[in-house]
């Protein structure tokens, strides 16, 4: 990886989880970086179950499989401009949150879908 450490994507409370990520994501997460140009903070990468159950996500949540991530928003621009280049590079699935983008490259569940947290 170009612009990210493996570290970025631990889950809290397990030290190195990080390499639990999928190698696609993170090559499409370096890609994102290149086209947005500027730093990208990642709030949530893979989790383990515990972690998961303690910050409310969904049993089959695509983070313990290491195929999504939520990327901190900081205003609607931001937002728009990382939600643009997602689409752009083919991420089919985003959820929208006040402070964070969702994106996964989890093939099992329904594609081309948004939703809002």
């Amino acid at each position: 990886m170009k612009y990210f450490t493996i570290a970025e994507f631990d889950s809290p409370d397990e030290p190195g989880s990080g390499v639990n990520m999928h190698q696609d994501l993170l090559e499409l997460l370096d890609e994102m970086r290149t086209i947005y140009g500027k730093p990208i903070a990642i709030t949530s990468g893979y989790r383990t179950k515990e972690h998961n159950n303690y910050v409310g996500g969904k049993e089959n949540s695509s983070h313990l499989k290491g195929l999504a991530v939520d990327i901190a928003i900081a205003d609607s621009n931001q937002r728009y401009e990382i939600i643009r280049i997602a689409m752009l590079l083919g991420i089919k699935r985003i959820g929208t949150g006040k402070g964070f983008v969702h994106i996964d490259i989890d093939g099992d569940k329904a594609q081309n879908v948004n939703w809002v947290y």
